[in-house]
């Protein structure tokens, strides 16, 4: 399947460098370039052929309109997406006119780019990304609600954000709802998966989730913690081990549905 060739034409550095990380690592996609600057994106344009432009409104030396304009003067037959915090309909109608598929409204995130993107070549083999793309937002929206939920769960039995411990029980948390197994080989796997994420060493990481359980329970919320798992797990200073803290999560996570 031939992957479709894009080039970017963005002023706001974060914003291009969201795009730039997300179109070099997508499924389905080649990234030919980026800049800054209208004029020398025109240039470019026609030198590498893209299949579809993602462009700011505002740019150097040539706007995004002029580098509609650019591309229709030199028949140069790429697709155009431009995206821009205009709302004004003439604006709007403008860009459409000199030839955009899609006017998106920022903020936008790269995963909506791409969707419109495969969603411009949808009769031109490429059902296949398209349903790639789909289930990579899914996983995503899922993986972003699991934090969320992770977070509540913590906040509510007192283990502070500040601490390292909390990144790194979270991360441990999310590897044993997606692969359960995990929890069986926690010093050969989950231990040094978290660490390698976050560039430490497994037994920093031990320590700091061990650290963080303890915060909890020496801050007395035993019955908030029961409250969460639903059955009184714990009763006075009792206190799990990492791996029992978990697998508890965990199961309690994968029950509610966030697998």
């Amino acid at each position: 399947m031939k992957n479709i060739k894009v080039f970017l034409l963005e002023s706001n550095d974060e914003f291009r460098k969201n795009l730039r990380e997300y179109f070099q690592t997508a499924t389905s996609f080649e990234l030919l370039g980026d800049t800054d600057d209208g004029m020398m994106g025109l240039e470019m344009i026609e030198q590498k052929m893209p299949d579809v432009i993602v462009s700011g409104m505002v740019l150097k030396n040539l706007d995004g309109v002029g580098v509609l304009e650019g591309i229709r003067s030199r028949r140069l037959g790429v697709k155009s997406i431009v995206t821009g915090h205009f709302i004004e309909d003439t604006i709007i109608n403008q860009v459409l006119a000199k030839g955009a598929s899609y006017y998106l409204l920022r903020p936008v995130s790269p995963e909506t780019v791409a969707a419109r993107i495969l969603s411009l070549f949808g009769n031109d083999g490429n059902d296949n990304a398209a349903v790639a793309l789909t289930r990579e937002l899914h996983d995503k929206r899922r993986m972003d609600s699991l934090d969320e939920r992770i977070s509540a769960i913590f906040i509510s039995i007192g283990i502070p954000p500040h601490i390292k411990g909390y990144n790194y029980l979270r991360e441990g948390i999310k590897m044993a709802v997606v692969k359960p197994a995990v929890i069986n080989n926690v010093t050969k796997e989950l231990y040094p998966g978290i660490a390698e994420k976050f560039e430490t060493s497994a037994s920093k990481v031990e320590r700091a989730i061990r650290h963080a359980i303890e915060v909890a329970w020496n801050r007395g919320r035993v019955e908030a913690i029961n409250s969460v798992f639903g059955v009184r797990v714990y009763i006075g200073n009792e206190k799990p081990t990492n791996s029992e803290f978990i697998a508890l999560v965990a199961d309690k996570l994968i029950l509610d549905g966030f697998i």
